[in-house]
């Protein structure tokens, strides 16, 4: 995230816990644990943006959709090669949330914001091939929960979440982003692929490979 976006993430988020947290109390739900079942999947299909509908700050949505199925059409055959030869190793891969593995910034007051369905197809095929599936984000411990729900809500397969809690609030998010790629290298796993749209998910290192969604020189947070 960037900091001209910081303001927009901030109110952005906040109306999404609120949202979610009243959406989860009138369907009686609550967030679902890391070792529960995830739900039915359901996708980005579900909650559709219109044909040229713009983000927030006027991405075209179906050039955007274009350009990450550009990304995802160049990660797949790694992932399917780099799969094939586990060896016995745990695999992981790791993503971003806003903008990489959910559509934000054109449903930010939706509830459950949809998958970025490229995105989505891309890590439940790497999962049907053994890879766990990490999510590291630079929201707030506060949206913990409810983040969680909606990523097992519109069918990721989520083998661990993490957020930002203090002290992680005061390090530069680059930072932090990579200390949490280590402990899941300490873990046991190898991270085959790091998955996000902004340079500060990607930098640090602790991924064999890493693939960059497009973010429109900071447009999209």
């Amino acid at each position: 995230m960037t900091a001209s976006t910081a303001s927009i993430w901030t109110r952005r988020t906040a109306a999404t816990a609120v949202a979610a947290l009243a959406a989860v109390t009138v369907l009686g739900a609550t967030a679902a644990p890391a070792s529960a079942a995830a739900p039915a999947a359901t996708t980005a299909a579900a909650q559709p943006a219109t044909s040229g509908t713009a983000g927030l700050k006027g991405v075209d949505y179906d050039t955007w959709q274009r350009d990450v199925q550009a990304v995802v059409d160049r990660a797949t055959p790694y992932v399917t090669e780099r799969t094939a030869h586990a060896d016995g190793h745990k695999q992981a891969i790791v993503l971003d949330i806003d903008n990489t593995s959910l559509e934000t910034d054109f449903h930010w007051a939706a509830i459950p914001t949809p998958a970025v369905k490229p995105v989505l197809d891309l890590t439940r095929y790497a999962h049907s091939r053994g890879a766990d599936i990490f999510f590291v984000t630079a929201r707030p411990g506060i949206l913990d929960s409810v983040t969680e729900w909606n990523l097992r809500k519109v069918g990721y397969p989520v083998g661990g979440l993490y957020v930002r809690h203090l002290p992680d609030l005061f390090e530069a998010v680059s930072t932090y982003k990579t200390a949490k790629r280590a402990e899941i290298e300490a873990k046991g796993y190898t991270i085959i692929a790091n998955i996000g749209n902004n340079t500060t998910d990607l930098t640090g290192g602790h991924a064999e490979r890493t693939f960059k969604l497009p973010d429109y020189d900071g447009k999209l947070s």
